[in-house]
């Protein structure tokens, strides 16, 4: 028998949590980045009316997965801390991935990332994506970008630079445009935990094609 999202209380209360931060959180008077708050709580409004199917995705842990009890830990003290506790309930559950068929050496013990609601779910969805990406103290994560896909970072625990233009801190928001090349970069002490999210053409989110840029020369 298949289960409902609405019936199963810890994923509403997580992506209630999700909403919040879209829904209340500041656009720092950027046209761009209110656009892009509205497009998401518009997706997980979406979200809450279909009531989609859950889909069980057995738990799956990586290396990085052994700083997720610290990062949540550090959240439930910060701005963010109602999505750290609503974690704590659901993170045995996560199922953990790299994304890339080839992950740079070094980065395989330093970075994950799991869904919670998109097209691998567990909440089911096309046209938006919601998960987590976890970084270990001391970690560069090369230059990328997303083909067609708008991403935004909501930072839940740990400091952390993109591009080396700013360090943001526990409920700092920034937003990717689309094929916008980014790199990330991690405080040394603390792992960094962040939610994100992605929205695009579902068939880009099926299928991200998830690659590092080329290095420049």
């Amino acid at each position: 028998m298949s289960r409902r999202f609405r019936d199963d209380p810890d994923l509403v209360y997580l992506v209630r949590d999700y909403d919040a931060v879209y829904r209340r959180g500041s656009a720092g008077g950027s046209r761009v980045i209110r656009g892009h708050l509205r497009t998401v709580r518009e997706a997980v409004s979406d979200v809450f009316e279909a009531n989609p199917e859950v889909a069980d995705r057995p738990p799956q842990a990586l290396p990085v997965c052994a700083h997720l009890p610290r990062a949540l830990h550090a959240g439930t003290r910060g701005p963010m801390a109602d999505m750290s506790h609503s974690l704590l309930r659901v993170a045995d559950r996560l199922h953990w991935e790299y994304g890339y068929e080839r992950v740079p050496r070094g980065l395989t013990e330093k970075y994950g990332y799991c869904e919670v609601v998109g097209p691998r779910g567990p909440v089911l969805a096309d046209d938006l994506v919601l998960g987590l990406v976890l970084f270990a103290p001391s970690t560069t994560y090369p230059q990328h970008h997303h083909a067609d896909i708008e991403e935004s970072y909501v930072a839940i625990s740990g400091a952390w630079s993109e591009n080396d233009a700013a360090v943001y801190a526990p409920g700092s928001l920034i937003l990717n445009v689309a094929a916008h090349d980014h790199r990330i970069t991690t405080g040394f002490s603390e792992p960094t935990l962040l939610a994100y999210a992605w929205v695009g053409p579902a068939e880009r989110l099926r299928d991200p094609a998830m690659r590092f840029s080329p290095r420049r020369r």
